[in-house]
């Protein structure tokens, strides 16, 4: 399975902040089923995303399902969702959620997306790129190995330069964005990407007095990225091509990085 140019485990010793022009950035995010292409630019721009594993499981978000487009004239949208049993009920953390039946599931998901996607002439490649993923909807009972494998997938396609880590494997206090800014320094990071739904709860001060950058981080609405905060990325690539889909997340983290560097230029020449 592809991880990005690392193990998923990456050791946090393996982060610094000298190893990204203008400080290391990060994301954190659930593992997300073949997720939104807002939220794969968004770790697309990061330096290394912290894979948020250890916090309740929420049923209505993402973390197991995506929101499929149709490709037909006045299709509807349309669920996948991976079948998943919360062995705590609600208390139960991401990374304890299992699959359920996954022989099953698989059949299932791979029937969905290939009746909503077989008439698109991308559909070949991609059916073959996702198949690791389908393979392991059966070979494992944990829910977000299957979905951070969906991400990973995505991302390599991309191109993305980055590492991965597990927020379980990391020490952070309570709170929300207590456990943020602590996630952010285990890994060394100066620079931390908030998206839109992390930006109604985020606490800045906190973020400041520990030192590191906090940075709204969204997408446009308009031509590779019309839907992207809607639908999973895979209706993205089917509508638009996944050269183009590689030219807007590429292009979206090198203004990025043009802003950060900018930023740590004045800083020097103030200094």
């Amino acid at each position: 399975m592809p991880t990005s140019g690392s193990s998923p485990k990456g050791s946090p010793a393996d982060f610094s902040p000298d190893t990204a022009p203008g400080g290391l950035v990060c994301a954190i995010h659930q593992p997300n089923l073949l997720p939104r292409l807002s939220t794969l630019a968004k770790l697309f721009a990061a330096d290394v995303w912290v894979v948020l594993d250890d916090v309740q499981f929420a049923r209505r978000d993402y973390q197991h399902r995506a929101r499929l487009g149709s490709l037909s004239a006045g299709g509807s949208p349309r669920w996948l969702t991976l079948p998943t049993h919360l062995p705590q009920g609600r208390a139960t953390l991401i990374r304890n959620a299992r699959v359920v039946d996954g022989p099953i599931a698989r059949r299932r998901i791979e029937g969905i997306l290939r009746e909503e996607y077989r008439s698109s002439t991308g559909w070949p490649v991609l059916a073959k790129l996702l198949q690791p993923v389908l393979d392991l909807v059966e070979r494992t009972d944990r829910t977000a190995e299957v979905t951070e494998a969906s991400t990973l997938v995505l991302l390599d396609l991309m191109g993305w330069p980055g590492r991965v880590v597990r927020s379980s494997d990391l020490a952070a206090g309570p709170g929300r964005t207590r456990r943020l800014v602590d996630l952010c320094r285990a890994v060394g990071a100066t620079s931390y990407l908030c998206g839109t739904g992390g930006a109604r709860y985020v606490e800045p001060e906190l973020f400041g007095r520990a030192g590191i950058e906090l940075r709204q981080f969204s997408v446009p609405t308009t031509g590779v990225w019309a839907g992207g905060r809607t639908f999973s990325t895979v209706n993205s690539l089917l509508v638009h091509g996944s050269a183009e889909v590689r030219r807007g997340v590429n292009e979206r983290r090198q203004a990025d990085l043009l802003t950060r560097n900018g930023k740590v230029r004045r800083s020097l020449i103030r200094a």
